[in-house]
């Protein structure tokens, strides 16, 4: 079977905190958020591929990884490495592409390559 991938969330303990986090460290842009009054989910604009969003959740946290193709991984790095939780600092990937992978506030795992 062959899917296309449409949709990625991340729980997060702090919605408005994870939100400024998104929004002020990588620029992210809300494309909507959920419910109208008091959202506990947000979504970010996406060029294409799959929509990426986050939702407060009470339960345990989410350690999920997610990974985003960026048109210049190397520019990024150096914007936001000091502002961030380093799992893996940029690197030459075996596929001739570079990439690296940070923590978010709660531990999910974000990988930026290109």
């Amino acid at each position: 079977m062959k899917t296309n991938l449409g949709h990625i969330r991340v729980n997060v303990s702090d919605i408005q905190k994870s939100l400024k986090w998104y929004e002020e460290v990588l620029d992210f842009i809300v494309d909507g958020s959920w419910p109208i009054e008091n959202p506990k989910y947000y979504d970010f604009v996406s060029e294409s591929g799959a929509t990426f969003a986050i939702m407060e959740v009470e339960s345990a946290k989410s350690y999920g990884r997610i990974n985003f193709n960026v048109e210049d991984v190397d520019a990024l790095w150096l914007k936001i490495k000091d502002k961030v939780d380093i799992l893996e600092p940029l690197f030459d990937t075996p596929w001739g592409t570079r990439k690296f992978t940070i923590l978010d506030l709660d531990g999910n795992e974000l990988g930026f390559g290109g």
